[in-house]
C-alpha cells in the first residue's frame, strides 16, 4: 500500500509505469492463467470502489484484527483481579529418607518432613493432595496502571483501524480517477488519430494530384505514425492503471472497470467545514501513543510497592509406613489418610533492591513519552501542511476547469482555419501539425478539468481525516441533488 501511494501522489504518472513493468509485470507474465479475457470485467463506480476496499482489502481486516487482539488484551488485564487457585495431587513409592538439616530453594532433592530416622531399603506409597487459594486484596494501584495501559492499546488499535480505513479510501479513490483520466486521454488520442488519418488523405490526395510536394505526404504520414505511438501509449498506460486500481481494492488479478458517474463533470463550488487537526485519525493514533507511554511510566512508579498476599490452604497427607518408618503393606497412603490440615494467613514481600532497575526503565519508558509527543506534534504539522495544500490544488483546478472551455474552442478554431489554409495553398503542412497538437492538448485538458477537481476535492478529504463528505458530495451529484 505505501508503494500504492508513492506511485500516485509523489513520483508521477512515469514513476508509476516503471513500478509497474518492474513489480507487475512480471507477475502476471509468469501466471497468465489467473487473467482471462473470456471473464467478464467487475464494474464499480468510485463510491462503490471505496465500499468494496472498506470491506475486503487484506490491510483492513489485519487492522480490525490487531482491534480484536487489543480488545481481549483489556480482558486478559482484569484477570488479575482474580485469585489464583493451585491444585495438587501425587502419589509416590520411595524409601524413607528424612535427614535433619535444611535445604536451599530448589527443585530436584525432596524436602525432609519429619524426625530422622535410620536408613532403609524398604518402600512404600506416599501420597499428598492440597489446595492453596492466593488473592491480593489491594495492590496500591498496580494492576489498575496495567489495565490502563491495555485499555490505551484498545484505543490506539481503534483509531489504527479509522486510519487504514482512510488511508484505503483515498488510494482506491486516487487509483480510480487515475483510471478514469488514462481513459480520457486514450479517447482523446484516438480523436487525434481519426483526425489525422482523415486529414493525411486529402493530404496524399492533392500530392497525387501534384498540388503538393512529396514532402507534405512524408511529413503528414510521420505525424500520424507519432500519434499512434501517442495512443499506444496511452493504452499502456490505461492497462497499468486498470492493475493499479484493481491491486488497491484488493482484485490483483480480475478484470476491473470504473463507470465514470459524475466524475466527468465539475462538482458544486461548495466545500465543507475543516476539523481541527487533532481529530485526524493519525493525530488519534499519535495522541493514544502519548498516553500508553506515560500508562506505562505510571505501572513502572506503582511497580515498586509491597504486596500483600492473603493466602489459604486445605492438604492431607497418607503414608504407607508405621511411626517407627516400617511398612505397613498393601495400599496403604496410595492416597490421603490423614486428618486434613488448613492454614490461613497473608505473606508481604517487597523487592526492596529493583529500584535500580526500575529507575532505568522509567528513564527509557520518559524518553519514549518525550519521543511520542515529538510524533504528535510532527503529525499535526503534517496534517495541517496537507490540508493547506489540498486546498490550494483545489482552488487551482477551478480556475483550470474555468479556462479549458476557451483554450479548447479556440484550438478547435485553429486547427479547423490551418486545415482549411493548407487546403487553400495559404498554409504549411508545419502550420496543421501544429494546430493539431494543441487540440490534442487542450481536449486533453478540458476532459481531465472535471476530474482534476474531484481529484483535489479527495484529496482534501483524506488531508482532514473524513472522507465521508466526499462520497455524499459524489452520491449528491450522481443523484443530480446539488
Amino acid at each position: 500500500m505505501k508503494k500504492l501511494l508513492r506511485c500516485l501522489t509523489v513520483r508521477g504518472r512515469a514513476t508509476c509505469v516503471l513500478w509497474f513493468c518492474f513489480s507487475i509485470l512480471p507477475v502476471l507474465t509468469i501466471m497468465p492463467a489467473q487473467v482471462s479475457a473470456d471473464e467478464p470485467a467487475k464494474k464499480f463506480t468510485v463510491q462503490e470502489a471505496v465500499s468494496y476496499a472498506l470491506a475486503h482489502y487484506p490491510a483492513v481486516q489485519a487492522a480490525i484484527q490487531r482491534y480484536e487482539a487489543a480488545r481481549h488484551g483489556v480482558g486478559l488485564a482484569k484477570t488479575s483481579y482474580l485469585p489464583t487457585m493451585s491444585m495438587i495431587f501425587q502419589d509416590n513409592r520411595a524409601t524413607r529418607n528424612n535427614v535433619a538439616g535444611m535445604l536451599l530453594p530448589q527443585s530436584v532433592i525432596p524436602n525432609p518432613s519429619g524426625s530422622v530416622l535410620p536408613p532403609s531399603d524398604l518402600s512404600f506409597w506416599g501420597s499428598g493432595a492440597g489446595i492453596l487459594l492466593s488473592e491480593e486484596p489491594f495492590d496500591f494501584g498496580y494492576r489498575r496502571a496495567q489495565l490502563r495501559v491495555a485499555e490505551s492499546s484498545v484505543r490506539q488499535a481503534q483509531e489504527e483501524v479509522s486510519l487504514t480505513r482512510l488511508d484505503v479510501a483515498a488510494s482506491v479513490a486516487d487509483a480510480s480517477m487515475l483510471l478514469l483520466e488514462a481513459e480520457q486521454q486514450v479517447q482523446a488520442s484516438q480523436a487525434d488519430v481519426d483526425r489525422r488519418a482523415v486529414f493525411a488523405k486529402s493530404v496524399h490526395a492533392l500530392v497525387d494530384a501534384h498540388l503538393r510536394p512529396g514532402a507534405d505526404a512524408s511529413r503528414v504520414d510521420a505525424e500520424l505514425a507519432a500519434a499512434r505511438t501517442r495512443l499506444v501509449i496511452a493504452q499502456q498506460v490505461q492497462q497499468v492503471d486498470a492493475a493499479i486500481f484493481a491491486e488497491a481494492l484488493g482484485l490483483a488479478g480480475t478484470r476491473v472497470e470504473i463507470v465514470p458517474g459524475p466524475f466527468l463533470h465539475a462538482p458544486a463550488d461548495v466545500i465543507w467545514a475543516a476539523p481541527p487537526a487533532d481529530t485526524h485519525p493519525a493525530a488519534k493514533v499519535a495522541q493514544e501513543r502519548v498516553r500508553q507511554s506515560q500508562d506505562r511510566i505510571d505501572a513502572l512508579t506503582r511497580s515498586y510497592f509491597p504486596h500483600l498476599t492473603f493466602q489459604a490452604l486445605t492438604a492431607a497427607r497418607g503414608s504407607g509406613a508405621n511411626a517407627q518408618g516400617l511398612p505397613l503393606g498393601g495400599t496403604n497412603g496410595l492416597l490421603p489418610d490423614s486428618a486434613t490440615n488448613w492454614a490461613a494467613g497473608f505473606s508481604l514481600t517487597f523487592s526492596a533492591l529493583d529500584f535500580a532497575s526500575i529507575r532505568a526503565r522509567k528513564k527509557i519508558e520518559e524518553a519514549n513519552h518525550g519521543q511520542a509527543e515529538a510524533l504528535y506534534d510532527l503529525t499535526v504539522q503534517n496534517i495541517t501542511g496537507q490540508n493547506d495544500q489540498a486546498r490550494a490544488v483545489l482552488e487551482s483546478a477551478r480556475k483550470i476547469a474555468e479556462n479549458t472551455p476557451i483554450e479548447l474552442k479556440a484550438s478547435q478554431d485553429s486547427e479547423t482555419q490551418a486545415v482549411a489554409r493548407f487546403k487553400a495553398g495559404l498554409g504549411t503542412i508545419v502550420d496543421v501539425a501544429e494546430a493539431q497538437r494543441l487540440l490534442l492538448q487542450a481536449q486533453i485538458d478540458d476532459s481531465l478539468a472535471a476530474l482534476n477537481i474531484w481529484r483535489a476535492l479527495a484529496r482534501l478529504a483524506a488531508a482532514q481525516g473524513d472522507f465521508q463528505p466526499f462520497l455524499d458530495l459524489a452520491n449528491r451529484a450522481a443523484s443530480g441533488r446539488p
